[in-house]
């Protein structure tokens, strides 16, 4: 499958089987957000992965009845005491953050999982379900799993702007 093939086939699953995710389907994910990108290479990451016995407390974060379906969760975390800041301040832990996200939302795609980006929680719940230190944020949860619903491969034609009002040559 070429990469824009998997990309569209890619999609915010909100339901799952019951069926655990094999640790080495989850290393290969978890692998994909290692290799991922990030200003300056500092890698301001952690991933945090949640099936056991924390899960519910991960799960109470997002009151959604779905999200309760995802036998897995990995937390991307981005710790701002090791991200790169441009010379203006801008702080690149979020934004490194995103981009492992993209990659294990890929991975698992290409693995025959299903993920969907949750931004919407309770920060302070969840870091402290996490038992996260100050200088780590919480920045994304991928609920993870075998998908229990599909999504239509060619939406993309009529969901997304046409490739002539997104991109500019040379200045605006």
């Amino acid at each position: 499958m070429d990469f824009n093939q998997l990309a569209k086939s890619r999609y915010s699953s909100r339901s799952y089987k019951a069926q655990p995710v094999e640790e080495e389907k989850l290393n290969y994910v978890l692998e994909a957000g290692r290799i991922a990108p990030s200003a300056v290479n500092y890698q301001p990451v952690y991933f945090v992965v949640v099936r056991g016995s924390n899960l519910e407390n991960v799960r109470s974060c997002y009151h959604r009845e779905w999200f309760r379906t995802a036998p897995a969760c990995i937390v991307v975390c981005s710790d701002h005491s090791r991200s790169w800041k441009r010379g203006d301040g801008k702080d690149s832990a979020d934004i490194d953050a995103a981009i492992a996200a993209d990659h294990i939302t890929l991975a698992a795609t290409g693995s025959g999982l299903a993920t969907c980006w949750v931004c919407n929680f309770d920060k302070e719940g969840l870091t402290k379900a996490l038992n996260l230190p100050d200088h780590v944020e919480p920045v994304v949860m991928l609920p993870i799993g075998y998908p229990n619903d599909t999504a239509d491969i060619n939406r993309h034609s009529s969901k997304r702007k046409p490739l002539q009002e997104l991109v500019i040559r040379e200045k605006f």
